[in-house]
């Protein structure tokens, strides 16, 4: 674009910024472009029929040409959700990973029927060249295994970008190299990019091996059955499940696809050991209560997940039994509240015992740094400009606060939009214009098809119902053929609503009958019958539902 220039380089956010989900982060210098992260995320109620939100790719498109390499910096889907997407729509010529996540990678592109050959695993000691760009890792701790940040060198300047990251001393898995950190901000780093996700929250997060002591004292103390709902990404969390139920003698029945996806993984991968532990869930029925337990997904609510059918009793394999204890080893997505205490009500009501995490029981930790950990971030990287990424606005805005305590000048804070572009050059970094961006719908196999107008109709339906007017009309007689018939769905019951429907009747008849005379056509005649009606049906109920006239000609001999 004409407002670039060939010697500076680019930085630019496609999905991220102002959400939590969706990462997709590029740099661009001279004719390269790198890729970090495609993410998706999931839609809320407003979005009825829409499975995923994906990033826009149509900036991408137009300079596909320049597209070097995508960086993944884990294995969530918020971060490579998106790769089946994108691959279906541009030539990416080389994806590195860290192990899991390949791992992962593979198994979605399979279950898509995409055959990609240009799959590569990266460690910390993995260094990636082109022309304009140098690319480096280093290890951090997330709930994932093999959870990285990248250090991309280029002529402008060093950027650094932290994925999704906390700091846990006493973690489930490796330690984040925090030596390599250090070393990175002593060389020298003109921008980072540093995760938002709990910039609102106070101090350090839990370690995870205080979650792993609190959950094997669940286990010491019950003596039922127990069921423990989290999220199947969280690698570790499943991992000292596994273990914990190893030294309890305790056998484990998986309820959930990606539950199943992950363990399969992360068993093949070694990352969870005991492989003889995990049973069909016909096998855990027919074992003692005390020797179960049962791992599923559903922890956030969701109506069809494994938890929820449990539930509701109306899972094919497993039923509730008195003695059974349900383990929410997760937190609340912001959202999704109302839909996991309906959940848990439904649980009380079958008589079962609920254990959440609360200030009483540390049955989950985040994954992403609280302040304190923001804090050591930017001192370990020491930035000269900071970019807050991966969160809502609230939180950029957090987080660019936190960075002015620590020493970075207001203006070296960049809070963006996704779209807006950063430049750096020689060593400065300005905003400097804006690409397309938005929000790309993914409906069934049908992607970018739901527009905006689509969703409007979608939501108005929800909210408001549809009528549907049929007549029958003789145009060469310019008669109309028997009554006008008109039905809802979602609008009012009919049968209670007889002097309504009598009326939309009428306004219909006598529409038709006075266009038909002026000759008027068939689309004309379905326009003044909308605007006719929706006038009227506001008038009278204050709602506004989709009017859909079907207009048939039959020309009688």
């Amino acid at each position: 674009m004409k407002f670039f220039e060939n010697n500076e380089t680019l930085v630019y956010a496609l999905g991220g910024l102002g959400e939590v989900g969706k990462n997709m982060y590029c740099f661009e210098c001279g004719n390269e472009i790198i890729i970090t992260d495609v993410g998706i995320t999931f839609p809320s109620g407003e979005l009825p029929g829409v499975d995923y939100i994906i990033p826009d790719f149509t900036y991408l498109k137009k300079n596909e040409n320049k597209i070097k390499a995508l960086f993944i910096t884990h294995g969530h889907e918020d971060h490579i959700g998106g790769i089946p997407f994108l691959l279906s729509y541009i030539n990416i010529p080389a994806i590195y990973a860290p192990n899991q996540a390949v791992g992962l990678i593979r198994k979605k592109l399979e279950d898509k029927n995409i055959k990609y050959k240009n799959l590569y695993v990266y460690t910390e000691q993995t260094k990636v060249k082109f022309k304009n760009f140098n690319v480096e890792f280093f290890r951090t701790t997330h709930s994932i295994p093999d959870s990285h940040g990248i250090v991309i060198n280029t002529p402008n300047g060093t950027i650094v970008t932290t994925g999704d990251f906390k700091f846990d001393l006493t973690p489930i898995g490796p330690m984040a190299n925090l030596h390599k950190m250090a070393e990175i901000g002593k060389k020298g780093v003109t921008l980072l990019l540093s995760d938002s996700t709990n910039a609102l929250n106070e101090g350090m997060s839990i370690s995870e091996s205080k979650v792993d002591e609190t959950l094997s004292e669940l286990f010491l103390r019950h003596d039922g059955r127990i069921i423990i709902a989290t999220f199947a990404s969280n690698i570790y969390r499943l991992k000292h499940i596994v273990d914990t139920c190893k030294r309890n003698n305790r056998k484990i029945a998986i309820f959930g696809r990606s539950m199943e996806n992950n363990i399969e993984i992360s068993l093949k991968e070694g990352y969870i050991k005991h492989k003889e532990i995990f049973v069909t869930p016909e096998e855990a029925n027919r074992l003692d209560s005390n020797k179960v337990c049962l791992l599923c997904t559903g922890s956030q609510g969701e109506p069809l997940a494994a938890l929820s059918r449990i539930a509701n009793g109306t899972h094919r394999q497993i039923k509730l039994q008195e003695d059974d204890l349900v383990v929410f080893s997760s937190s609340a997505i912001p959202g999704n509240a109302l839909s996991i205490s309906k959940t848990i009500n439904k649980l009380y009501l079958q008589g079962v015992k609920v254990c959440s995490n609360t200030s009483l029981a540390d049955i989950h930790t985040s994954g992403h740094g609280k302040k304190e950990e923001l804090k050591l971030m930017l001192r370990l990287i020491k930035p000269k400009y900071f970019m807050p990424f991966h969160g809502e606005f609230r939180m950029l805005k957090s987080h660019a606060d936190i960075a002015i305590e620590c020493g970075i000048p207001k203006e070296n804070n960049f809070i963006l939009e996704n779209g807006d572009v950063l430049s750096i050059k020689k060593g400065k970094v300005q905003k400097k214009g804006h690409i397309q961006a938005g929000d790309i719908y993914v409906d069934g196999n049908r992607i970018g098809e739901v527009s905006s107008a689509v969703m409007r109709e979608r939501k108005t339906m929800s909210n408001d119902g549809i009528v549907v007017i049929i007549a029958n009309i003789d145009t060469s007689k310019k008669k109309l053929i028997g009554d006008v018939n008109i039905t809802t769905r979602g609008f009012v019951y009919v049968q209670e609503n007889y002097e309504l429907i009598k009326k939309l009747e009428e306004i219909s008849t006598k529409v038709i009958l006075n266009s038909i005379k002026n000759h008027v056509i068939f689309n004309e005649i379905k326009a003044n019958m909308i605007l006719e009606l929706t006038n009227y049906i506001y008038d009278v109920t204050g709602r506004r539902p989709i009017i859909t006239p079907v207009m048939i000609d039959i020309k009688k001999d």
